[in-house]
């Protein structure tokens, strides 16, 4: 067999930087929606983030420092993303920095007379394209409980969408995958889910779905096509049968994309 330096490096990485085991197991406790996660899925995600961790720098934000297990409780959610992608999909940025909760982001925007505003409103995350991530811990931390609500999984789906430029919810499609599926299923979804927010009615995907349920996913995607995107890839991983009830189409698009199916996982356990 020919010397190979990348997996030799690889290989290096994971041996002498590898997570803990006691580490590893409280993390995936603590993170119940990881909990479909197969013996092979488990040790691939491990590997991904402790590769992860190796490229990748964490830094405190307003005095918070950094523990090795915060560092893990994050890089396992950023990381389930890529599972079956590849860490190269989080290549050409370096950083994530931590506030302690939420912080206070600085936007500007143009209303619909043209006027141009500058606002600071309070965050809980935000992703910079070519730059780095901002998260707040306590909604990273709070997010393992399976509600649909994933701080990280939102942020990291950012980044996947910026993979070939601002995010719009239009990411890279693999080779395979139909654009105009693509496009009209997150156009027609998105414009649904906005109609339904506008009227302050329930968020139903589907015609045919019962029209008085809760909520499905937060509201907040009604904000824009790459912020549908984001909370859809929330609720993907950490509410898969909800979405694949109410959102099938979109539900389909997803499992294309991540190369995943988080309801298959939990419907065979």
């Amino acid at each position: 067999m020919n010397w190979n330096p990348k997996r030799w490096y690889k290989n290096r990485i994971l041996k002498n930087e590898s997570i803990p085991d006691d580490l590893w197991l409280a993390t995936l406790e603590r993170l119940k929606f990881l909990g479909g996660l197969n013996y092979a899925e488990i040790v691939r995600l491990r590997e991904l983030a402790t590769l992860f961790l190796h490229s990748k720098q964490i830094n405190g934000a307003s005095g918070l420092g950094i523990s090795r297990e915060m560092q893990v409780t994050i890089a396992a959610q950023a990381c389930v993303l890529i599972l079956n992608l590849g860490l190269e999909y989080y290549d050409g940025w370096i950083e994530i920095i931590v506030y302690p909760g939420e912080f206070l982001r600085d936007y500007e925007y143009v209303d619909e007379h043209g006027v141009a505003h500058r606002t600071r409103e309070p965050a809980s995350g935000e992703s910079w394209l070519g730059g780095p991530v901002i998260l707040s811990w306590k909604d990273a931390v709070d997010a393992g409980a399976g509600t649909g609500y994933n701080v990280v999984i939102h942020e990291f789906a950012h980044k996947l969408d910026m993979l070939n430029g601002d995010a719009n919810g239009y990411p890279p499609l693999h080779a395979g995958m139909s654009r105009d599926a693509w496009s009209e299923t997150f156009s027609k979804a998105y414009a649904r889910f906005c109609a339904s927010i506008a009227a302050d009615e329930e968020t139903v995907a589907d015609p045919v779905v019962d029209p008085v349920v809760d909520p499905v996913v937060d509201p907040y995607a009604a904000e824009s096509p790459a912020e549908f995107f984001a909370v859809m890839s929330e609720a993907f991983f950490q509410t898969p049968m909800l979405v694949k009830q109410h959102f099938p189409a979109i539900y389909e698009q997803l499992a294309l994309f991540y190369r995943q199916d988080p309801a298959e996982r939990w419907t065979s356990l």
